[in-house]
């Protein structure tokens, strides 16, 4: 709850006015007070808005194995224990979720293992949503990395780079998993050789897709997994609401599960505009 006011507090305090007055107050503090009796104080961060890229997590959500993949139990209810409280029964890689190294690879780090400094990170997001209409099937190649270079310049050091396949709104319907009558899936992801670039030749650190694998959803070998995960890098997959960010700009910030030994996990993904 926001008491009256404080909405425009905030914002004052968050724009870039703010962020100047911020540092000059620092500046006359550091200049009257002694060093050793100085307070530390965070710069604010500059940001207009936050996108959730997180969809809701039902126990019905989409899956790759066509099962469900949650179970909410009640451990104790408000009537009569006076508290709510559930035991999960939860695979992993289920709703939008985390592939952590170790996932596809025999010692890679665990989800608890990832650098904190790797799960803040500038997003650069390729569209793809013309392609993967005219073919569910269709893999972000080097291509598609050139291209985007061409429009918005080099990859950002350090980045996740998102495909927006225009599977995201698809979450509710059987199209998200486009199985065909011999239960085989149809929908986009990363070619193997778009994650080789991405590792070799551009310093990117994650990649995210809005559909349920890296890999396009009809591969045989997961050649994408294969190669992007025992790089060291992470993986997100069934990321919503791609269209509300820009194709660059915007910081993504992973709140992914520190849970030792996970091999993944749900995750609440947020970007900063």
């Amino acid at each position: 709850m926001c008491v009256p006011g404080c909405h425009d507090v905030v914002m004052r305090r968050l724009s870039r006015r703010g962020f100047f007055k911020g540092i000059g107050a620092a500046a006359a503090a550091a200049a009257t007070v002694p060093l050793a009796t100085a307070p530390a104080r965070a710069v604010p961060i500059s940001f207009e808005r936050v996108v959730d890229l997180t969809h809701p997590l039902p126990p019905d959500f989409p899956t790759f194995f066509g099962e469900p993949q949650l179970e909410i139990e009640k451990m104790a209810t408000f009537d009569p224990d006076g508290y709510n409280m559930n035991r999960w029964h939860l695979v992993e890689h289920t709703g939008t979720h985390m592939d952590a190294p170790i996932h596809f690879s025999a010692d890679g780090a665990d989800a608890s293992s990832i650098e904190i400094e790797k799960l803040v990170v500038p997003l650069a997001i390729i569209d793809v949503k013309a392609k993967a209409a005219e073919n569910a099937d269709y893999q972000v190649t080097p291509d598609d990395i050139a291209a985007w270079e061409s429009a918005h310049g080099r990859l950002p050091d350090g980045c996740c780079v998102a495909m927006n396949s225009g599977w995201g709104p698809l979450v509710g319907s059987a199209k998200f998993r486009n199985a065909d009558s011999e239960g085989k899936l149809h929908f986009p992801g990363f070619h193997a050789e778009a994650a080789d670039m991405m590792i070799r030749d551009r310093n990117v650190v994650g990649m995210a897709v809005d559909t349920l694998s890296l890999d396009y959803g009809g591969s045989p070998d997961f050649k994408t997994h294969y190669t992007w995960l025992p790089s060291g890098r992470w993986g997100m997959e069934c990321v919503a609401n791609l269209d509300a960010l820009p194709a660059v700009g915007a910081t993504l910030v992973v709140g992914s599960p520190k849970i030792v030994g996970a091999t993944g996990g749900p995750s609440r993904l947020i970007a900063l505009v």
